[in-house]
């Protein structure tokens, strides 16, 4: 098992910037890749950015150059850092995990409201 919990979701103005940092606990091991997904009113939940043990990424097209997904060494913490922000990124961001086992993302966090006001 693995747990996954978020932090760091809060109100900001459009063009400003926020850090998101999620922490993993458990059986990461069995965990190749980490990811940032995020679900807006009405909407399906998206997918934001993915970051593998080996450290290549991939960004919605939405996202480019705008935010960074990163971990730390240990691989255990894993930040969304996302700047010149704008209303439609808007959302609950949850951070998700997948495993080597199934090939799926598995495991998810409970989310962090980011509200960009304009």
């Amino acid at each position: 098992q693995v747990q996954l919990v978020e932090s760091g979701g809060v109100l900001v103005q459009a063009g400003g910037s926020l850090r998101l940092s999620c922490a993993a606990s458990g059986s990461m091991c069995s965990i190749y890749t980490m990811g940032w997904y995020r679900q807006a009113p009405g909407k399906q939940r998206e997918l934001v950015a993915h970051i593998t043990t080996g450290g290549s990424t991939n960004y919605a097209d939405s996202v480019k150059d705008r935010f960074t997904i990163s971990r730390d060494a240990a691989k255990i913490t894993v930040y969304l850092q996302m700047n010149s922000l704008k209303p439609e990124d808007t959302a609950v961001y949850y951070c998700a995990a997948r495993r080597w086992a199934t090939g799926k993302f598995d495991y998810w966090g409970q989310g962090t409201q980011v509200t960009v006001s304009s």
